[in-house]
């Protein structure tokens, strides 16, 4: 199948480079020629303009973007609408407000132009490991993509089945699902990242009191120096906090045990603030994301071990870079 990739960083990349292994088409745009050229090197289409790019695409088309979220994915949405027809179909795999979604796909409906919306998960792995995807948008739309989504996902894998979904029809063993109507998608995601700050802070609070668990204030008696890289690793091993952000963690202990290449100074990439916002909303409590949000936010005035820790979890997972110690 052929699928059109604006947006060439550290996922959009990977996963052209996903879909060309699985046997599909690719054309690639991207303002940094460098990043086209070298896709297209592997095997893509590159193009140098939104006009070329599109011109390259057989009808009806399908543009997956996968942009920062707010101004260049509007933009750039608001000016493929004024260049693609009836029946193509632009694809946001980017971390978008849900309600920027309904909002796209009432606008662009009127042209007959459809949207979907995918929340992605899976970072700088995910080209290896496969990417999660949580969709949003118009059943009949997904299915004809369903080639696009199956070869994006990580499959079945070696992970046990759940027992009791042998007859659920469900593509979610795969790694992929149709969740409802435009913006259903990137809600899930948005929640999903609402709970993986909550994770985070968890696993980073239980490291900083085995950190301080020396400190000379406690008595001498009750002082104990913690190998946290053992403490994570074994933990790694059959304990039911094993989790793919604990190997990220242990990963890093290992590298550096006192984390000294982070600052602790921990960026929020704006799920978390709508996921809280969502909870208002719908007067649902969530105390543990709300904190955990509160603690980016204090992250940035104070830093602790445990900040560090979320730090380094970001930027393992997510190549996010954090604020480096001493920047």
């Amino acid at each position: 199948m052929q699928l059109g990739m604006i947006g060439l960083g550290r996922m959009g990349a990977n996963m052209v480079r996903r879909l060309l292994s699985g046997g599909h088409q690719c054309v690639v745009f991207d303002l940094n020629a460098e990043s086209v050229n070298q896709l297209e090197a592997e095997g893509a289409t590159g193009a140098n303009s939104l006009d070329d790019f599109l011109s390259k695409l057989t009808r009806p088309r399908a543009v997956w973007l996968m942009l920062p979220a707010g101004v260049p994915t509007e933009q750039t949405v608001l000016a493929l609408s004024q260049r693609m027809e009836a029946g193509d179909v632009i694809i946001d795999g980017g971390n978008s407000y849900f309600k920027d979604d309904v909002r796209r796909a009432g606008v662009l409906g009127k042209q007959n132009i459809h949207y979907v919306d995918v929340g992605t998960s899976g970072g700088i792995w995910g080209l290896e490991r496969g990417y999660c995807l949580m969709i949003g948008g118009p059943l009949e739309i997904v299915k004809r993509l369903d080639p696009i989504f199956k070869t994006l996902a990580p499959g079945r894998g070696d992970i046990p089945r759940t027992p009791g979904r042998e007859n659920t029809g469900s593509t979610a063993e795969e790694g992929y699902c149709h969740f409802g109507a435009s913006g259903a998608g990137h809600f899930v995601k948005m929640v999903h990242n609402g709970i993986e700050y909550g994770l985070m802070q968890a696993y980073a609070e239980g490291l900083d009191i085995f950190h301080s668990a020396s400190s000379e204030e406690l008595p001498e008696e009750h002082r104990y120096d913690f190998n946290l890289a053992d403490i994570a690793e074994v933990w790694r091993r059959g304990s039911v906090v094993e989790s793919w952000l604990l190997d990220l963690i242990t990963s890093a202990l290992i590298e550096n045990p006192a984390l000294s290449n982070y600052t602790g100074f921990v960026q929020d990439s704006g799920e978390g603030r709508w996921t809280v916002m969502a909870a208002i909303e719908e007067a649902v409590p969530a105390d543990v994301v709300t904190s955990a949000l509160y603690t980016r936010f204090r992250s940035r005035q104070e830093h602790t071990f445990a900040e560090k820790v979320l730090s380094a979890m970001r930027h393992k997972f997510g190549g996010h870079i954090e604020r480096p110690s001493g920047g």
